[in-house]
């Protein structure tokens, strides 16, 4: 039987699959414990990410029936699941779960939505069908945006109220990035990238990009992550001859293992908000190296501005190029990150605004 003094969240993602939204919402749920329990429910089936879950979190995975491309069934049929499931709260997250703001609007749950960017159809303009969705099925919602561009979008395009945004960037535990000391300053230099394989990710960039160091410096490049581009970005490094120099380590739960092996981080993106896998570099003490996309550039330390490049091969192939021929540049910049890191993005702030938000304080 549920506790009557529990919370119940119902989560709705588009998909539970590792990535950035859902890892987030992992460490939410195991730091705030005992009080709330969750219903997850992935519209896709693909639950991958509940491994990140914490034993001891009171969480469940309840069927629901839906149809793809079946919009107004499916409406009507989320519609009877919160009636009668009577969540406290219906949490959505992006674009692929506004079926279920349509149908709050029949069952009248407190709704929150965390909107996190957009896919690659939507990374020079936005969708005017979607836009008008956003603004008439979310303008009573309380709407979450981890970014500032994300936030200035909410107002200006999807004109939502500005008084039902919030603001809250993503955090780090600044504790698991700890570093032993910094990379060997000699040898190889290894750069690092933590991504879910997509299209949107463009790792193709990186590898190309990565392709014109020069040979003689011995550079390595170690690509975190799996998803749907790997055999084609395998098939890449191997037509450019890279096989001995680019490794695919496949999905990992240990990033900061990863990024202790690593000189820098890459991010070759062309559409981000405001991206975990930066974060979590900046919090290793790593210069980054990156596609000038959603936040970036105004997360990263300001020493590391000359870094943060158009969203163009050559451009990220010369910010790869001036970090990896300098070790006291990187050391410089790496520790300025992590000073920023520590002064703005410690998770522990995260935590106790979404706590506040579940519980109706903010």
């Amino acid at each position: 039987m549920p506790d009557a003094g529990e919370r119940h969240i119902l989560s709705i993602f588009s998909t539970f699959s590792v990535g950035g939204p859902q890892v987030r919402f992992c460490r939410v749920v195991a730091a705030l414990g005992a009080g709330y329990r969750h219903s997850v429910f992935a519209m896709d089936g693909n639950y991958g990410c509940a491994e990140r879950l914490p034993a001891s979190a009171n969480v469940a995975f309840p069927p629901v029936a839906m149809r793809k491309g079946a919009t107004m069934a499916n409406v009507l049929g989320f519609a009877r699941t919160l009636s009668a499931m009577r969540p406290d709260i219906l949490l959505t997250h992006n674009w692929g779960t506004i079926e279920w703001a349509m149908a709050n609007q029949l069952a009248g749950r407190r709704h929150l939505h965390i909107e996190d960017g957009f896919g690659p159809e939507e990374r020079s303009a936005q969708i005017r069908r979607r836009v008008l969705t956003r603004r008439l099925f979310l303008r009573r919602a309380t709407v979450v945006v981890p970014s500032r561009t994300l936030h200035d979008i909410a107002t200006r395009i999807w004109r939502l109220p500005e008084q039902r945004l919030r603001y809250i960037p993503n955090g780090i535990d600044l504790d698991a990035y700890q570093r032993e000391g910094s990379p060997p300053a000699s040898g190889a230099v290894v750069i690092g990238t933590v991504a879910a394989l997509r299209a949107e990710k463009n790792i193709a960039r990186l590898i190309r990009a990565f392709a014109t160091l020069p040979r003689q410096d011995a550079a390595r490049l170690l690509v975190a992550g799996d998803g749907p581009e790997r055999a084609g970005l395998e098939a890449l490094a191997t037509e450019l001859g890279l096989t001995d120099r680019v490794s695919f380590l496949g999905h990992t739960t240990d990033v900061p293992s990863v990024l202790s092996r690593c000189a820098l981080f890459a991010l070759s993106s062309d559409t981000e908000q405001m991206p975990l896998s930066v974060l979590e570099a900046m919090a290793a003490g790593l210069p980054v190296a990156a596609t000038d996309v959603g936040d970036v550039r105004a997360m990263l330390a300001g020493e590391n501005a000359a870094f943060v490049v158009p969203p163009e091969e050559g451009a990220l192939a010369r910010a790869l190029a001036g970090l990896a021929a300098d070790p006291a540049l990187r050391a410089r910049i790496g520790a300025a990150n992590r000073r920023k890191a520590e002064a703005e993005f410690d998770e522990r702030r995260m935590f106790d605004a979404y706590r506040s938000l579940f519980d109706g304080v903010s």
